[in-house]
């Protein structure tokens, strides 16, 4: 290597040592390797270099770039570390320590979203129980959100003014919904496990449907209990337990309906006592309906492979929303997706005391 190019390579390592961070260093690439750089002059000049020296002149040129461009790759990856370093360090917290005596009610209290609190009390309360929460797809076939759950063609839910349709087909040829219930994670279940099964599915839900007490995006929760020897009795037991220890009433009225379900059969509304004038819960002399439930259809049963003879079951259902407004005395539904910090603040749960499942609610 000519005396020339040793002193640019010395020159470009000294400038490399000196750059302590990218932006230095990337100076000193533009100022060698550049459009005007040193190195990139000397490429240029080759045309003036005599023919018989030209090529080891070249060559010379072309290996000083390769060494270079690897000094460079190596300086930027220290230098990279480095400040990934530095940021780390800046950015470390210690997990021992306490949390921060936040004022409640200042713009740093933070807390859960009551939604997302009775999620954790369901999951608490059933949990208890022995269940245990599933999740799946919010886009599903409407053979898992109607056909495998008895839900005939002509019925009304089924309908584009009832239900989101999303455009094409699944691979069996079916169409595509926004699942307007969580219970297609009931057949999931069924058709993915053998019994026993005992689960609850909370979820988001969609409808086409929008006032003061509706949404078109809305919260759910569905139960399933499969086993052998299932009852009526074994589904109000569960109800009620559930009923008065979510609305922490130990006397709760409740009150189990005759309905009609597709997917159930028999199938009941349950309802609970409440005052019509005051609105409070387990008191005077009015029903309040607060959520759906049955025994499982034998068709169900059967379009997920259970033999109806040999497993019985029976499943619910609810809207999260709705046993939410209840429990708070919340009047409208809307707020819960407004983002209105003040609403937020006044009805949020504190992050420090979650639900727990061994502890109940």
């Amino acid at each position: 290597m000519s005396d020339d190019l040793q002193a640019l390579r010395a020159e470009t390592e000294a400038a490399l040592t000196a750059a302590d961070d990218l932006r230095a260093l990337d100076a000193v690439r533009v100022g060698v390797l550049g459009k005007s750089g040193s190195l990139s002059g000397l490429l240029k000049g080759l045309g003036a270099v005599a023919p018989e020296a030209r090529k080891e002149r070249g060559a010379a040129l072309n290996r000083l770039k390769t060494e270079i461009e690897a000094l460079l790759d190596a300086r930027r990856t220290m230098l990279e570390a480095a400040a990934l370093d530095a940021k780390l360090k800046a950015e470390r917290v210690d997990i021992s320590l306490p949390p921060r005596p936040f004022a409640p009610g200042t713009a740093a209290d933070g807390g859960i979203h009551p939604i997302s609190r009775t999620i954790e009390e369901l999951t608490a309360i059933f949990g208890a129980m022995g269940f245990r929460v599933v999740d799946g797809p919010d886009i599903e076939s409407d053979w898992h959100n109607f056909g495998a759950l008895n839900i005939p063609d002509h019925h009304p839910a089924r309908q584009d003014h009832d239900t989101f349709y999303m455009p094409g087909t699944d691979e069996a040829g079916h169409r595509r919904v926004l699942r307007t219930q969580t219970s297609p994670l009931q057949i999931r279940t069924m058709l993915g496990e053998p019994p026993p099964i005992r689960i609850i599915a909370p979820g988001r839900t969609y409808r086409a449907d929008h006032d003061a007490t509706h949404s078109p995006m809305f919260h759910q929760v569905e139960g399933l209990v499969i086993d052998r020897g299932i009852t009526l009795g074994h589904l109000k037991g569960c109800l009620v337990d559930f009923l008065r220890a979510f609305f922490g009433i130990s006397d709760l009225p409740v009150r189990f309906r005759s309905s009609y379900f597709p997917f159930t059969e028999p199938s009941m509304e349950v309802d609970i006592g409440w005052n019509r004038k005051t609105g409070e819960l387990g008191g005077g002399g009015d029903w309040l309906e607060i959520l759906g439930s049955g025994m499982v259809h034998p068709k169900v049963l059967a379009n997920c492979g259970l033999d109806p003879r040999e497993w019985q079951g029976f499943a619910f259902g609810m809207g999260i929303e709705r046993i939410t407004m209840l429990k708070h005395g919340m009047p409208d539904l809307r707020p819960f997706y407004e983002s209105d910090l003040r609403w937020l603040k006044h009805y949020a749960a504190d992050p420090l005391a979650p639900a727990s499942l061994h502890e109940g609610v």
